[in-house]
């Protein structure tokens, strides 16, 4: 379901390093009004550029691990007879005089050595994996989030930071929300697009590039969700560059909306935390304008 009033942008990429969350931090630089929310969980990295002052903090809590109360083990070897994924550490010789414990970053959550535990000396609490973050930046509100390494349900994670956003949103009255997503088209992505106004899918000028452009690119038509296509440093290679944009008429709800050039003010902008817009009005940074300016339109600025 669309969000009445707010308009949400979310900008994805088929494959990583594209540029996409320096599009995404220029469209930050350059949108008023919005509320910024950065989905790629797993390697968040628009806070580079953004640089948040945290306001308020809170543990992301999902699924379950398993944990064994030494005191109340008896060294059966139950759960380790019982185990599929390796979770269990045993030292000593045998059941009996064994000690044991759970490898946590192995553990899968799934609960069998709790079931067989003949004297229930495992405890099963729900885990932490990750933090969510509410931020206030120079352009605005911004949530975002880190998922523990090795931790699951990157995918709830991601809704949480939507849902937060859309309450930032309507608790101070802004009618946008710029999203930054992850890249690829798992469940992460899924999760940052679904029920998302307008995607602006950013690719290169690879084949690997117009590869994943093509099934992310099928991956919002699935949705519904209109995309509209970036090529971002087109001129490393205008051969691929031009088979991206006549390929992209025959993908489902996609269109292709601009260019940006290859500059090296985009690294430049990069060890200073600017955005590319705020350290040039020249070359990359023009084209993002004018990227920005056609983006606006979608959401009736």
């Amino acid at each position: 379901m669309k969000n009445e009033g707010i308009f949400e942008i979310v900008v994805i990429s088929g494959k990583g390093g594209t540029g996409k969350t320096s599009i995404a931090g220029s469209f930050a630089a350059l949108s008023q009004n919005a509320v910024f929310a950065d989905c790629d969980v797993d390697a968040s990295d628009l806070h580079l550029i953004l640089a948040p002052r945290q306001i308020k903090s809170e543990d992301f809590k999902s699924g379950h691990k398993a944990r064994i109360v030494q005191d109340k083990c008896v060294s059966c070897g139950a759960c380790l007879a019982h185990c599929r994924f390796g979770a269990i550490d045993m030292e000593g010789d045998g059941a009996g005089s064994a000690k044991f414990a759970v490898r946590t970053l192995s553990c899968e959550g799934c609960g069998v050595c709790v079931e067989f535990c003949p004297v229930k000396a495992i405890e099963f609490p729900e885990d932490t994996c990750g933090s969510l973050y509410e931020s206030d930046t120079r352009f605005g509100p911004m949530v975002h989030a880190a998922l523990k390494p090795g931790a699951g349900n990157s995918g709830k994670l991601v809704s949480k930071v939507r849902e937060r956003a859309r309450e930032t949103a309507e608790r101070t009255g802004r009618n946008l929300i710029v999203t930054d997503g992850p890249p690829g088209v798992g469940c992460p992505v899924i999760a940052s697009m679904t029920s998302a106004n307008f995607a602006v899918l950013v690719t290169e000028p690879t084949l690997s590039g117009q590869h994943d452009l093509i099934r992310v690119a099928k991956l919002a038509g699935h949705f519904g969700i209109p995309v509209g296509v970036c090529i971002n440093k087109h001129d490393i290679n205008e051969s691929v560059a031009g088979d991206i944009e006549r390929g992209v008429a025959k993908l489902p709800n996609a269109r292709f909306v601009s260019r940006i050039r290859y500059d090296s003010v985009a690294t430049r902008a990069q060890i200073e935390g600017k955005t590319i817009v705020e350290h040039s009005e020249t070359g990359a940074a023009e084209d993002v304008r004018i990227l920005w300016k056609k983006v606006e339109k979608e959401a009736g600025g």
